[in-house]
């Protein structure tokens, strides 16, 4: 019996990280494709049935239904014994690179990446500030990555799959090519690539694809 349900989008970098979460502990899971393009999770009736908060993803984990990505990462790193901090330093640690994740790299990756690709004609001037921050964060996480191997441990942590998770999609979608451009990040990505169970978001998350117009 599967006990994961995944409300997700193929193009959704949040979804991609509780996916690869679940493959990288070796739990299956169903996929629930949503139409997030279509506008579903803004309607009345999406939002009382499955995510009050208007958001993609959606874990149910048995007979619960949870949202938002980091807690539930969380969650299942200390229910799978996996992908956590050693010590309360790490585990300060992965928590301070997860808020960082998601308020600052996450947080501006998602947007720009979704106008730039999947809108027939962003505002430029939004595209020019959303891009002027993540050269910022690159810029950080580039320095942070120069002489360690995984972001918050010397072993890979939730951080590192939360980090991850819009940066390992097409480069035609986000514009950024790292193994040009960030050599520290570039190696980095492919060190959490070489894990066991490793996939790439498209060929886990399948289901009708978004129009790109990148």
């Amino acid at each position: 019996m599967i006990q994961y349900r995944l409300h997700y989008f193929p193009e959704s970098g949040n979804s991609y990280k509780l996916a690869l979460m679940l493959a990288l502990c070796g739990q299956g899971f169903e996929l629930v494709w949503t139409d997030f393009g279509g506008g579903i999770t803004r309607s009345a009736e999406w939002r009382a049935a499955v995510n009050e908060m208007g958001e993609i993803p959606v874990l149910e984990d048995g007979n619960e239904r949870l949202t938002q990505t980091a807690p539930i990462l969380l969650r299942l790193a200390e229910r799978f014994g996996r992908f956590q901090g050693a010590d309360d330093g790490e585990r300060f640690e992965v928590l301070r690179w997860l808020f960082w994740d998601n308020h600052k790299l996450s947080g501006y990756m998602a947007p720009y990446r979704y106008l730039r690709a999947f809108t027939p004609s962003p505002d430029p001037q939004v595209l020019a500030f959303l891009r002027k921050r993540l050269d910022d964060c690159f810029g950080i996480l580039e320095r942070h990555m120069r002489d360690r191997t995984f972001v918050a441990a010397k072993h890979a942590t939730i951080a590192d799959l939360s980090m991850i998770g819009y940066l390992v999609f097409p480069p035609r979608e986000s514009g950024y090519d790292f193994a040009k451009t960030h050599p520290a990040i570039s190696q980095w990505l492919a060190r959490v690539a070489a894990l066991p169970e490793w996939r790439a978001p498209y060929d886990l998350l399948s289901g009708k694809r978004l129009h790109c117009f990148a």
